[in-house]
């Protein structure tokens, strides 16, 4: 039997409304999408098994990591698997939004409320998707590019040399050894206490942000050892980092970042967020789409190389993605210049991936060894909740890894 346009139409809006409801919240990106930076390829034809990987996305969607944003698999330079999901996150963090807390900063409709959805994890509820501590390794990966150009001084260099000693709290001569490096690798020997949750009052960094100057906060703190000595996530380490930046260069942080590195790469719409002082937030205050920060991780895949330009010297990255110092005793987590390296097993071998990690869920994670880069994002922001991490993300693609 034939069929008139008419009723084709309408069979064609039925089939995929029907589509639509059966896959509920998940949104495939479309072929011509992908293809901005990378040509698409189905899991199989760069040695991913499909099933598991649809084993994986329905663990997504049934929520077993709690609120996952995307998803994101490119492997030898081919976009495998991509998949956003929906969450209303206005009417999620509803109530934590209007209620007074350390992760409601200043005010309520401001940036550093994280429980505001015109803010978080969307700004402006658009593509654009908070980064939080994968920024860090954006800064690192523009501090490369000027020590590359000479216009960034020695990693040894002081950082009480930046400032007017007598005007620092806390000065001894431990902190007088604090050098930019330990900044860089979270070793500054300062006394900072981040490994309780971000919306426990008693975290440091928490209660920096309070604060009005965060960069005066951190460097004033006192010294609990000697730098170098020891792994303690610092989030304010890099605020400071990001201060000398614009001392050390005369240019903003952001406007270099902009010109060094996301033009080259075709980095063109993103966000950044400021301090209440108005320096770039070097420490969490990027927001890009995970195409983008796709983009960095293949970067650092490539050596820093990107389409026949060297972008990030290839000597910064070797020494980004190495260990500087240990974050486990075990070793199984080291940490390099703004990057954690995770160390895992395939086929027998130790191999070790290397990531950023953001607070909510931001993960972009490269398996050097296989050729693939991994991207997650998310927005599970209250402690004790399920959330997907780096190690299992790493273990659920490696499962899907055929050859």
């Amino acid at each position: 039997m034939k069929l008139d346009l008419y009723t084709k139409s309408v069979l064609t809006v039925i089939a995929v409304a029907l589509c639509a409801i059966a896959f509920q919240n998940v949104k495939v990106i479309s072929e011509a999408q992908a293809q901005d930076v990378w040509p698409t390829a189905t899991p199989s034809e760069v040695g991913l098994d499909v099933e598991a990987l649809d084993a994986f996305e329905t663990d997504i969607v049934q929520g077993k990591y709690g609120y996952v944003d995307s998803i994101l698999v490119i492997r030898h330079g081919k976009v495998a698997f991509e998949r956003y999901y929906e969450h209303d996150y206005s009417a999620i963090y509803a109530e934590e939004a209007r209620t007074p807390g350390p992760l409601v900063v200043n005010d309520p409709s401001g940036p550093y409320n994280y429980f505001n959805s015109w803010w978080h994890p969307y700004y402006r509820r658009g593509d654009l998707h908070t980064m939080q501590s994968v920024t860090k390794s954006v800064v690192s990966a523009v501090i490369g590019i000027a020590i590359g150009r000479s216009e960034f001084p020695s990693l040894d260099t002081p950082v009480l040399s930046f400032f007017d000693a007598e005007k620092v709290a806390n000065v001894d001569e431990r902190k007088e050894a604090m050098t930019l490096r330990h900044l860089l690798t979270m070793s500054t020997g300062l006394d900072w206490n981040e490994v309780v949750p971000y919306a426990d009052p008693t975290n440091t960094s928490t209660i920096m942000q309070a604060s009005p100057d965060w960069v005066q906060y951190t460097l004033d703190r006192p010294m609990a050892e000697m730098p170098g000595e020891l792994f303690n996530y610092n989030t304010g380490a890099t605020l400071i980092l990001g201060h000398i930046f614009r001392l050390a260069t005369g240019v903003d942080l952001e406007e270099y970042a902009v010109q060094h590195l996301f033009a080259p790469i075709g980095i063109e719409n993103y966000m950044w967020k400021r301090t209440p002082r108005g320096l770039p937030s070097a420490d969490e205050g990027l927001y890009v789409t995970s195409r983008d920060i796709a983009k960095i991780a293949y970067l650092y895949l490539k050596g820093g190389e990107w389409q026949g330009q060297q972008v990030v010297p290839e000597e910064w990255v070797e020494a980004s993605v190495k260990p500087s110092v240990s974050v486990l005793p075990n070793r199984a987590i080291e940490y390099g210049y703004k990057w954690w390296l995770y160390r895992y097993q395939h086929d027998g071998e130790d191999r070790v991936a290397f990531a950023g990690a953001g607070f909510g869920g931001q993960r972009p994670i490269v398996l050097p060894e296989l050729g693939i880069v991994i991207v997650a994002t998310g927005w599970n922001i209250l402690p004790n909740r399920p959330i997907l991490t780096a190690e299992v993300a790493i273990e659920r693609i490696l499962e899907a890894v055929t050859e």
